[in-house]
């Protein structure tokens, strides 16, 4: 009796090992083993959108640390970015190298708008994660059409209500003239500002777009300013937003003005446009900024500055891009933890639309990361903000601009 139960112990502990064993298995996809995580990017390096180009700069170096404190679960992150000069053409046939030749586990914040949908599809048919897209379009949140598409910032339509929110209870007889660039994203935030303002979107007196190739945006300036217009509404790109600024300064036309968070960088906009000349500007946030005396000596302001004294040396720590990378690249990292062992592209996407109330470092407070299975949009909280010739200072709270468009 003694023999046979030790002869069904042995063989239960031996197929719990195996069970076990079995459980812990890795499971991997196309660019992820037991040593390393590929992931595919495409910024543009150069071009008319090359001040945006800081952000894949600021996630090479934030991967770069985590790499040098051990990686995540153990593996080290091999961050593949190349140059797509902001052309879809040239984006599709970068983002093919990297599936097809580089074989990266997921596409990782790849920068613009008409970008990102040129090759929005075939990422979807390869069943490729395209995540937490460089762009505040509003396609990025459709997990019914597109499953493996995820945005991450406030969608531009969320802002552009933001906008016409504030014009509303402050400027309730305002005329306004919008310069939008002419491209899904343009008009995502046009349609946002005619949304916002409603019934009263007869506001709208003057609006131009332009292509993004364009050299100077002056004459259309020129044209808003004839409008007789006294609220200026900028949904742009940053060489067209600077040039916006400036000619209107040089015209002596004093709007009421507001630019899209996208290109109201102090660095990378305001400076070239001239700091008075942007004095007075509206815009919106979700980031601390370093520049402001009110973060001096938060600890997370610390340790980024850290971060890019170490591996990001001839930074901007004015720039908001660079604050905008490091955060995504905060929000990918908790994703590929929570993935654990099994790293195939089915679970990133899952571990994606998994996160509650996550908080990287340098958002602003009381603003959180949420996504689910039918919740694409991770973070749908802004705050308005001002500059004064210096800084930005906040107006009011933090606001939810929860998209209508959720599945």
């Amino acid at each position: 009796m003694l023999k046979r139960f030790c002869c069904f112990s042995t063989l239960a502990i031996l197929l719990t090992a195996s069970i076990g064993s079995a459980v812990a298995e890795p499971k991997y996809s196309p660019g992820a083993n037991d040593r390393e995580i590929r992931i595919g990017n495409t910024m543009p390096y150069s071009g008319p959108a090359s001040a945006y180009a800081s952000i894949g700069v600021a996630e090479a170096a934030y991967f770069k640390m985590i790499n040098d404190q051990g990686g995540v679960n153990g593996r080290k992150i091999t961050f593949i970015s190349y140059d797509d000069a902001y052309s879809p053409s040239k984006t599709m046939e970068q983002t093919r190298r990297l599936v097809e030749n580089d074989e990266v586990l997921l596409v990782f914040q790849a920068l613009g708008t008409p970008t990102n949908a040129a090759v929005q599809k075939y990422l979807n048919q390869k069943k490729v994660p395209q995540l937490f897209v460089g762009s505040g379009a509003s396609k990025w949140g459709d997990p019914r059409n597109f499953p493996w598409t995820m945005g991450l910032t406030p969608t531009y339509s969320s802002e552009s209500r933001a906008f016409a929110g504030y014009i509303l209870e402050n400027f309730p007889n305002g005329r306004i003239a919008i310069l939008w660039q002419n491209d899904d994203a343009g008009k995502d935030q046009l349609q946002g500002i005619k949304d916002g303002l409603g019934e009263r979107a007869d506001m709208i007196v003057a609006s131009e777009s332009y292509e993004v190739a364009e050299p100077t945006v002056a004459s259309h300036i020129v044209n808003l300013k004839a409008s007789g217009a006294n609220i200026m509404i900028s949904l742009s790109s940053p060489k067209a937003a600077a040039q916006a600024i400036r000619k209107v300064a040089e015209l002596g036309w004093k709007p009421a003005y507001f630019q899209s968070s996208s290109s109201a960088s102090i660095a990378a906009v305001l400076r070239q446009a001239g700091l008075d000349n942007a004095t007075g500007l509206i815009s919106t946030a979700v980031v601390k900024s370093s520049s402001d005396p009110t973060w001096s000596n938060d600890p997370e302001v610390l340790r980024w500055k850290a971060l890019m004294d170490t591996y990001h040396v001839d930074g901007d720590r004015t720039n908001g891009n660079d604050v905008a990378g490091y955060i995504a690249a905060q929000v990918l990292i908790q994703v590929l933890r929570q993935c654990g062992d099994d790293l195939t592209r089915e679970n990133v996407m899952r571990q994606a639309a998994n996160l509650h109330d996550f908080r990287p470092e340098m958002l602003l407070p009381g603003i959180t990361i949420n996504t689910s299975p039918s919740d694409y949009y991770p973070i749908e909280q802004l705050q308005l903000i001002k500059f004064n010739g210096e800084r930005y200072q906040p107006i009011g709270g933090v606001i939810d601009v929860s998209t209508p468009r959720k599945q």
